[in-house]
């Protein structure tokens, strides 16, 4: 994909509609670069005038911040700060909840302000306008797709609906986990969990939240969250399940049901 970075479109005096702030994962994950892929996609196909930091991006430092290293994320987010300000950036989709809460709500207290949304919203807004276009019986017509809750995405931000209205769109079936909007469980990855080696317990907290998803009956867990998608993969594995069960984030639901 010829992806277009900030450094060449300002060279050129452009400016995009938006910055798609890629992510830790996004970038190096490769089942989460799938999810990148399908949403720089959706972006190319409606039009969207879009660029990305490339290797100017950093880390935003939530896990650092999140793991207790406040010196360690404010290296990180005062650097980005730098560069995103430099370039003049007003406006910020991200794929990353994590990414979408720290930039939204903890960057202004630096010196970075920014419209920040999360691609739930943003794809939402792309369906309401008619920029994209589902296909009529689409891949997933009448499929039973469970969504998954990020904490980040709901608890935090508040962001329910919108990742239910885009699954919607694609005419499904959805049902809901016992557990689900502002009573989620987590899928075990926040607050740095991700990178650290479990405590004793009696079940992971992957395995027990995927379990909630498959008695649901779906065959899709649809997430928002490359973190989420790593942890509900695992539980899917975990639990055998992997030839009845996919695991797809909503941008790759999406992409493939577009006309």
């Amino acid at each position: 994909m010829q992806v277009p970075r900030m450094a060449e479109l300002t060279a050129n005096g452009e400016m995009p509609e938006i910055l798609f702030w890629v992510g830790c994962a996004g970038s190096f994950d490769q089942r989460a670069q799938k999810i990148t892929r399908a949403f720089a996609s959706i972006l190319e196909k409606v039009g969207i005038k879009y660029a990305i930091l490339g290797k100017e991006e950093m880390c935003t430092g939530d896990p650092a911040r999140r793991a207790g290293n406040e010196f360690m994320f404010q290296m990180m987010a005062y650097q980005n700060i730098e560069i995103l300000n430099g370039y003049g950036i007003k406006k910020i989709v991200t794929t990353c909840p994590h990414c979408f809460n720290i930039l939204k709500n903890e960057y202004p207290e630096l010196g970075g302000h920014y419209e920040v949304i999360h691609h739930a919203t943003f794809l939402q807004q792309l369906i309401d306008t008619g920029k994209i276009k589902i296909s009529e019986g689409g891949s997933f017509k009448g499929k039973k797709i469970t969504f998954h809750d990020s904490c980040y995405l709901g608890r935090a931000n508040d962001i329910y609906e919108a990742p239910r209205k885009v699954l919607e769109a694609l005419d499904i079936e959805l049902v809901e986990m016992n557990r689900c909007r502002s009573n989620g469980f987590c899928c075990g990855a926040g607050g740095a969990q991700m990178f650290k080696e479990e405590e004793k317990g009696d079940i992971r907290v992957s395995t027990e939240r995927t379990h909630e998803a498959i008695d649901t009956g779906a065959t899709v867990i649809a997430a928002a969250c490359p973190f989420c998608n790593t942890m509900l993969t695992d539980g899917v594995k975990t639990n055998e399940k992997e030839d009845d069960v996919k695991v797809m984030d909503i941008a790759e639901l999406v992409f493939s049901s577009m006309e």
